[in-house]
């Protein structure tokens, strides 16, 4: 088994909702044991900036599928949610991206390891720090420290939902 780590994002039809749906979509993944979730945490959109903030947060699986059928499970599941890319950086119902897969540090057509820009975005480590602490990215560093130096991004961790009573009342 490969321990490989997977940041979630969403800022559109309920995107804390689409979040907690991925999660347990992901503990659902063949081949694979879902080990700990993170907070969702709230983080203002990069790049293209006139839409929602997201929500974000970060998963920590055990697999045995390749990176690429991993990222396969990832893109069927992002599709199943209505995932439209239609520019760069647009608003989605929901965003998968494999962050970590064991050590691996690649290119290939589609698939960069580590993913290629988690270790300047806050709203990529601050989850992945509450997972693994000591956690290394391949060519980076620890992303405590890689978080120091993005710490001004604004990312805070999301309240949580309240539980809902039977009925689906609070």
């Amino acid at each position: 088994m490969i321990t490989a780590y997977i940041g979630l994002g969403a800022n559109l039809d309920d995107p804390a909702a689409q979040v907690i749906l991925a999660m347990d979509e992901l503990a659902k993944l063949p081949e694979s044991r879902l080990v700990a979730r993170s907070s969702m945490y709230v983080s203002a959109p990069v790049g293209y900036a006139n839409q929602p903030d997201f929500i974000n947060a970060a998963v920590e699986i055990e697999t045995r599928l390749s990176p690429r059928s991993l990222l396969a499970a990832l893109l069927d599941i992002e599709h199943h949610h209505g995932r439209n890319r239609s520019f760069r950086n647009a608003p989605r119902t929901l965003d998968l991206d494999l962050l970590l897969y064991g050590n691996a540090h690649f290119h290939e057509e589609g698939l960069t390891l580590p993913h290629p820009r988690m270790h300047e975005r806050a709203f990529v480590l601050m989850p992945l720090l509450e997972l693994a602490p000591a956690l290394s990215i391949p060519g980076s560093g620890r992303i405590d420290m890689l978080l120091g130096l993005c710490a001004s991004q604004g990312v805070h961790r999301m309240q949580e939902p309240a539980p809902r009573a039977a009925g689906g009342l609070v």
